[in-house]
């Protein structure tokens, strides 16, 4: 039978945020369970330390600079909000990879590769898609012209503003149901976390509020 995938992708967390990797401030039960069962890697490469690029290297195997994702055209390195530019669609993905031979495939989370519809999840291989099109913190206050931030689903908005203190668990519900709904045929699940993010104060749910002993930081890694 054909391995499932599952690829789970952290918004601005470090290496050292998780106890498998030497935190004494973040508790990582699950994530430190994963490492003692599984395999643990100490080396580690990205082609970008920012949010476009390295995504649309994760996800096409191609240097950013390749496929004009390196910059938004107007001298910023990510996408922003209403951008003209985006992941073309003629670009081969892993989804679109997996989706050709028989897998069911979904991305859940930030995508930040375009929010215009012929850039969404949705024209990349991906049969469903759950989540915001960018950064958590480019809201419409921040910059004249931007959009409320919105959810996602497929390529119609269903809320805007999204409640950002409760998506790390909307995230997890809807990557559940994913992988309940396809436990007997092959998957490929895309997970992207929009937190702890890029906003100076971290997004948290009441549920994990002061659970940890570095602020709202660790409060959201937990």
């Amino acid at each position: 039978m054909n391995p499932n995938f599952i690829i789970i992708n952290v918004d601005n967390m470090g290496y050292g945020d998780l106890g498998c990797y030497g935190s004494t401030v973040h508790d990582t039960p699950r994530l430190d369970a994963m490492a003692a069962e599984g395999m643990r890697f100490t080396d580690f490469y990205v082609s970008s330390g920012v949010c476009t690029p390295s995504r649309a290297s994760l996800l096409t195997g191609c240097y950013a600079q390749r496929i004009s994702m390196h910059s938004d055209g107007k001298g910023g390195c990510v996408l922003f909000p209403v951008a003209s530019r985006g992941l073309s669609p003629a670009e081969t993905t892993i989804a679109g990879l997996l989706a050709s031979v028989g897998y069911a495939t979904e991305c859940v989370g930030k995508w930040h590769l375009g929010d215009q519809p012929e850039f969404l999840p949705t024209r990349h291989g991906f049969a469903r898609y759950f989540g915001i099109p960018y950064s958590e913190d480019m809201k419409h206050t921040r910059r004249e012209g931007w959009p409320p931030l919105p959810l996602m689903r497929g390529e119609k908005v269903i809320e805007a503003p999204v409640d950002l203190s409760t998506i790390t668990e909307r995230y997890t519900a809807e990557s559940i149901s994913f992988i309940r709904e396809h436990r007997d045929t092959p998957f490929f699940l895309y997970l992207a976390h929009a937190t702890p993010g890029s906003e100076r104060t971290a997004q948290v749910s009441r549920r994990f509020g002061g659970t940890s002993r570095n602020g709202a930081y660790g409060d959201s890694v937990r």
